[in-house]
């Protein structure tokens, strides 16, 4: 996706609307270099594949991907009338390939890891189409790495592995050269006017009435950083990354059960306490993101389909740790329910986002990931892809975020716990993010193992 003025032979008889998240991300526009349209603004995933590769044959399925998902070629642009998407023909994808190195150097999983954040640390202009590049790092004939980055404005992380389970489907049609069979998939273009043509339905207005009364007051609570943001500069964002031992893990995950909570809400809840014993704030309100997939025929599709969702616990009379668990789970449950686009919620509480006007407040978003379609193990035309989750080695330069911090967390297939807090050098030293990390783990644990901790 790309903004650009439309020349007169671009313009489209008919005008294809922007969605909710595209308006909203337009908010967060600072031009080419930072913000929402960024060239760093991207997701990049990897996955271990064994089996040798067909390059001929990826480099096909790469473009057929491009072919069935048209957001991957869709610019967005602006004009007298507005802003509005156009969709483009398809074009190759640029694919990568690349020798990791011999045996003796650091183990595959570090050199793996390596190649994943090199990419990861690349920009991506946002004007170049398709919003789709691949890179192929080899150990050996039968042992590589896939690495597949995108655009965050035609993507997002349930899209890209919806991106690479259709790459496997098209590879394993290639090589055994056979027709794909894949049904159609329902286009994002098709949920913008879906979203335009219910935007008064009866749930999105009975949904608004919720939250104007549920966020009532209410700001989202930032973190006062290191130093304040200097608008001179453009973002220079790193990650701190992070797996919990599987003792903490399991004891968070089995107190999820017994507490009839998700793993989501009990680490919203340490993070709640976190954030009230930093600010001060009894009254928290963090941002995380759901799918956006409001409509299930677009639960296969690509697209910035992510929506912000702010979640309000307020701690205030809690005694324990334990208290604001009950709190946060009513709080997320709520939240679940009445879920709309946060643009629509915005409109009727603008004071909700006062705290990113402050040149000293960072907003961090807290969420766990969501994997839709997982690719543990799987196999697809002679080769099996495992994605690279466990990630241990941490960023001084990585992709980007419009504003402020994004904490993340993954519930692997061990059953451990791996994070990562993204932030901006020129404003958080990374001692400040280890030692958020630290309180979190301290908070997290306290909470498993004794919920009628008192609150500090």
């Amino acid at each position: 996706m790309s903004i650009t003025a439309a020349p007169p032979e671009a313009q489209d008889a008919q005008r294809i609307p922007l969605s909710y998240n595209q308006e909203f991300l337009l908010a967060f526009d600072k031009g080419e270099t930072d913000g929402a349209f960024g060239h760093r603004h991207t997701l990049v995933c990897g996955w271990r594949v064994t089996g040798e590769i067909d390059l001929d044959a990826l480099q096909g399925a790469l473009d057929d991907v491009v072919a069935r998902h048209e957001v991957l070629r869709t610019a967005v642009l602006s004009d007298d009338e507005g802003g509005h998407q156009a969709v483009r023909p398809p074009s190759p994808v640029a694919l990568e390939v690349r020798d990791l190195g011999a045996e003796g150097e650091a183990p595959r999983e570090v050199r793996a890891e390596e190649f994943l954040n090199e990419l990861d640390a690349r920009p991506f202009d946002v004007r170049e189409l398709p919003h789709l590049r691949a890179a192929v790092g080899r150990f050996d004939q039968a042992d590589a790495v896939l690495v597949l980055a995108t655009h965050h404005t035609s993507t997002d992380a349930w899209s890209l592995q919806v991106v690479m389970r259709d790459l496997a489907a098209a590879y394993a049609a290639r090589v055994e050269d056979r027709p794909a069979g894949a049904a159609e998939a329902a286009q994002y273009r098709e949920f913008a006017r879906w979203q335009q043509d219910t935007a008064g339905s009866g749930r999105v207005e009975s949904a608004r009435a919720y939250w104007r009364e549920r966020l009532a007051g209410a700001e989202i609570t930032g973190i006062t950083s290191d130093r304040p943001r200097d608008e001179n500069l453009a973002s220079a964002y790193g990650v701190h990354r992070f797996v919990f031992d599987a003792e903490l893990s399991s004891a968070v995950l089995e107190f999820a059960k017994t507490t009839r909570s998700t793993p989501f809400m009990v680490m919203a809840a340490a993070y709640s306490a976190l954030l009230r014993e930093r600010t001060g704030t009894a009254d928290v309100v963090f941002p995380t993101f759901s799918s956006g997939r409001y409509d299930e025929r677009f639960t296969e599709s690509v697209g910035p389909f992510f929506n912000f969702v702010p979640i309000r616990i307020d701690t205030t009379g809690c005694a324990s740790l334990g208290e604001v668990l009950e709190r946060a789970r009513t709080a997320c449950v709520g939240a679940y329910q009445h879920e709309i686009p946060f643009a629509r919620i915005a409109e009727d509480s603008p004071a909700l986002l006062a705290p990113f006007a402050d040149g000293f407040l960072a907003v961090v978003a807290f969420e766990v990931l969501q994997t839709a379609f997982p690719m543990e193990g799987s196999r697809s035309g002679g080769l099996e892809f495992t994605e690279i989750r466990a990630r241990h080695l941490s960023q001084q330069v990585s992709s980007a975020i419009p504003d402020g911090g994004l904490w993340a967390m993954d519930v692997l297939p061990s059953g451990e716990l791996a994070g990562s807090l993204k932030f901006d050098h020129n404003r958080f030293d990374e001692s400040t993010a280890v030692e958020l990390v630290a309180r979190f783990r301290e908070l997290l644990r306290t909470l498993a193992d004794a919920p009628h901790t008192p609150l500090s």
